[in-house]
């Protein structure tokens, strides 16, 4: 089977992405939509912690994908199959997003387990035996098998506060394989070295998610703002909704996306290169969806006092994206990177405003300027921000 499915690389050329990695790409859309909304609906502790998980599942979901298609041709034969079933398998999970910790816990873990054990299972008989690969997916399958006994065991005989805790522990195994290298009692560790991972693919996959997040920011400034009444205030929330979007687009693609791919070409056989696009980007992707939350909020309600929940989101979703972004800087082996330690620093300080009695529109706007500020600077420059590191 290798043969018809597997891409067939030309020495060092990294694959380009396909159509069908981008229509795959399409389900993720509806899933970042799905947590947003959940979010915004219950803006507590609980509430955010279930979002951080199903968002965990959906990134492990995504990211393995992503592995996958570095060495599978999607649009050929049964890649492409697998590729569809899979789109199927997202939906679904995707689609039991809002009520997956009550009624709809089965179809969202099944799905997802079913997603990841046949995406791997395919992978394993898809290289030859005695492959390296074969056997590192092969323990892949494995950490996909145990973790999801767990979500499973969460969905059908769980529910409430243990429904919680054992669907923590199953993504916190998810999460955590990577790190440790797949490892198996009496198989040992998969090095990093060992996975040929193209790191220009994988940069440009890990890119256009982010993207597609950064698409769902604006898409709820956009709808927020139509659904409103319109005032004044409203429309300077959107105003600043929209700045914030774009700043933190810029403050990535102006230059360190560029930057970050080239040192990908390189290092994406280490431990360095794999935690730039699988960990960093994790952050990153999650922060703007959080940022996107704490838009609707301004814009729905620009002149109420914040909360605790809206001072969270407005503050929580920039800072983690900054912090996202300064392990990606760092992992890739960029310097200079007190400007954002200086921003998140200062983003952790506005919390004064909340506590000062100040109303959405006000914390969001000056959290808004210091993205902009790193977005500025980027745009005439940046080199303070970007600088590699020499030698």
């Amino acid at each position: 089977m290798a043969s018809s499915v597997l891409r067939q690389r030309d020495g060092d050329e990294a694959p380009r992405v396909t159509n069908m990695e981008l229509f795959f790409d399409l389900v993720y859309v509806f899933a970042i939509t799905q947590l947003s909304a959940f979010l915004f609906d219950n803006l507590t502790a609980r509430g955010a912690l279930q979002a951080a998980i199903m968002f965990l599942a959906v990134w492990w979901a995504w990211n393995y994908t992503a592995w996958a298609t570095n060495w599978l041709d999607p649009a050929r034969g049964a890649g492409a199959l697998l590729m569809f079933v899979l789109m199927v398998l997202g939906l679904v999970m995707s689609a039991a997003i809002p009520r997956a910790f009550e009624d709809r816990g089965v179809p969202f873990a099944c799905s997802y387990v079913a997603l990841q054990v046949v995406r791997s299972a395919f992978m394993v008989f898809a290289f030859p035996r005695g492959d390296r690969m074969r056997r590192n997916f092969a323990q892949l399958l494995a950490w996909s098998a145990i973790a999801g006994v767990v979500w499973i065991v969460g969905a059908t005989v769980l529910d409430g506060n243990a429904r919680l805790i054992a669907w923590g522990a199953a993504v916190l195994l998810d999460v955590a394989a990577p790190a440790h290298g797949f490892r198996l009692p009496g198989m040992g560790a998969t090095p990093p070295t060992t996975w040929s991972l193209a790191g220009s693919h994988l940069a440009e996959r890990s890119q256009l998610v982010l993207m597609i997040a950064l698409g769902e920011s604006v898409l709820r400034v956009g709808l927020t703002f139509s659904e409103g009444e319109g005032s004044p205030a409203a429309d300077a929330a959107f105003l600043v909704g929209f700045v914030s979007s774009a700043s933190m687009w810029a403050t990535y693609f102006l230059r360190t996306a560029e930057r970050g791919a080239q040192a990908a070409a390189e290092t994406i056989g280490s431990s360095v290169g794999r935690s730039a696009y699988t960990y960093a980007h994790a952050v990153m992707v999650a922060g703007v969806l959080v940022q996107a939350v704490g838009i609707h909020e301004a814009i729905e309600a620009p002149t109420e006092p914040v909360d605790a929940g809206a001072t969270a989101v407005i503050l929580g979703g920039p800072m983690m994206y900054l912090a996202g972004l300064l392990l990606f800087k760092r992992w890739v082996g960029q310097t200079r990177l007190q400007p954002l330690v200086a921003a998140i620093g200062v983003l952790a300080a506005l919390v004064l405003v909340a506590v000062a009695g100040g109303d959405r529109l006000l914390l969001s706007a000056c959290a808004t300027v210091v993205l902009a500020i790193l977005a500025v600077a980027a745009a005439l420059g940046g080199e303070g921000l970007d600088a590699p590191r020499e030698g």
